[in-house]
């Protein structure tokens, strides 16, 4: 069986696993079956049919898992949006459209050959920059909850940083292919652009106030860093530089210092200063009023769950009981209605994409098309594991969206971004073997 028509075969059962959701969630909402339910699903099943034909026509060797995957991980999304609140729904399946449609224009644009991107590292690394530093231009530049990480235009609100991301990473898989032999020599004076990217890292916690966004771009580097050099020494004093400059970060930062306070006592048994009130008050009905929410939340799920449509989600006066619930926190609510057992099994479904775009990094040829891969994949795993840790309390909670499963556009178009880019990557490289034979 080829490859697509084994992607074909699994991006049918994605499909008949999203009728099956939406439907338990009209049921569960309106207590009746409707063909109304199915629309979402047809309509997702055929949008990514043609995804599917796009990638039989420019990437006919390509992996077949990673766009099922894709799907499927949409699919919960869309799902969930869907029951907080079909309004939204409709708005997430638009940006679905659209992340469907960039990842076609990436896979026709680049089919021919992608590494074309090398030639233009700088202008990437020029991009990346703009991008992360976009939200502090003082006209659109939007501050939510705390951090400085939105850009507002018109009535188009987004984060730059979600492609500025993507830049990165070029810019890094081309920088660091042309200098790992020189990198790896260890040298002192070689430690510049180490200290540079760490000095861009601070700047972006303390000017933004986003501890994740800053361990997300740097985490990303060490990584590729790693991945270049093989030099466990640059990883582990790099690692030191970050947490010496997020002390100096955390001191002169009341977000971030604030951050941390919830994450290591989220519960009071005596009030203590409210800062959006400006009174006294239990800080786990204050400023760590949303992990605390959240973490009932997921305890209220148990280990089956409630199922789909049947989560406790706003109180009886109809407020939402954990703000920000589709995007930051739409992992409680997958835990509440799916439990233990649904949430471990969505973890399961992140780590076969990581590990299959690890073996796509594994397989590439060139040493371009390695770190492209790694990057990639490492950036979408430690964005999964930085959303998830700080809903779990394994780290600070931070902004960032669970990628292709949160509401929102930015994060949608640019994890499209990421499987054309290895899906690109993996055709090439399952080609060479298959012409090697």
């Amino acid at each position: 069986m080829t490859n697509r028509n084994r992607e074909l075969i699994y991006l049918t059962v994605a499909g008949v696993l999203t009728g099956v959701g939406f439907a338990s969630v009209y049921i569960a909402r309106k207590s009746e079956i409707s063909a109304a339910s199915l629309t979402y699903a047809a309509f997702f099943f055929a949008l990514y049919l043609v995804a599917h034909l796009v990638a039989r026509y420019t990437v006919p060797h390509a992996d077949p898992y990673l766009l099922p995957i894709a799907a499927l991980l949409t699919a919960v999304g869309l799902t969930e949006i869907y029951r907080l609140g079909p309004s939204d729904a409709f708005k997430q399946g638009l940006w679905v459209v659209i992340g469907v449609a960039v990842f076609a224009v990436a896979l026709l644009g680049l089919r021919r050959d992608y590494r074309l991107l090398e030639n233009y590292k700088y202008l990437f690394g020029l991009g990346a920059i703009a991008l992360l530093f976009m939200p502090l231009l003082p006209v659109i530049g939007q501050t939510i909850n705390g951090s400085r990480l939105w850009v507002h235009v018109g009535g188009l609100q987004f984060q730059p940083g979600e492609l500025g991301k993507i830049a990165l990473i070029v810019f890094l898989a081309a920088y660091l292919r042309e200098k790992r032999e020189v990198l790896a020599q260890g040298r002192l004076k070689d430690w510049g652009p180490l200290l540079v990217i760490w000095g861009g890292a601070m700047l972006v916690l303390f000017a933004t106030g986003d501890l994740g966004s800053a361990l997300l771009y740097y985490g990303i580097f060490l990584a590729l860093l790693y991945a270049a050099t093989a030099r466990v020494a640059y990883v582990a004093v790099a690692i030191g530089l970050f947490l010496a400059g997020s002390i100096v970060v955390y001191k002169g930062t009341p977000h971030v210092r604030e951050r941390v306070t919830n994450w290591l006592h989220p519960w009071t048994t005596h009030p203590v200063y409210c800062p959006f009130s400006g009174t006294q008050a239990l800080r786990q009905d204050c400023a760590s009023y949303q992990e605390v929410q959240s973490l009932y939340s997921i305890g209220h799920g148990g280990f089956g769950g409630t199922g789909l449509g049947q989560g406790t989600f706003t109180s009886s006066s109809g407020r939402q009981i954990i703000p920000y619930l589709n995007t930051d926190f739409i992992y409680s609510a997958l835990a509440q209605e799916l439990g233990l057992i649904g949430a471990a099994a969505l973890l399961m479904v992140y780590m076969v994409f990581v590990l299959r775009g690890f073996r796509v990094s594994l397989f590439a040829a060139d040493g371009f098309s390695k770190l492209l891969a790694a990057g990639l994949t490492f950036g979408f795993a430690l964005q999964t594991f930085i959303i998830v840790g700080g809903i779990l309390r394994v780290i600070p909670l931070t902004g960032i969206t669970l990628p292709l499963v949160s509401y929102g556009g930015s994060s949608i178009i640019s994890n499209f971004i990421v499987v054309a880019g290895l899906m690109l990557v993996s055709n090439r490289a399952n080609a060479d073997v298959e012409g090697a034979r």
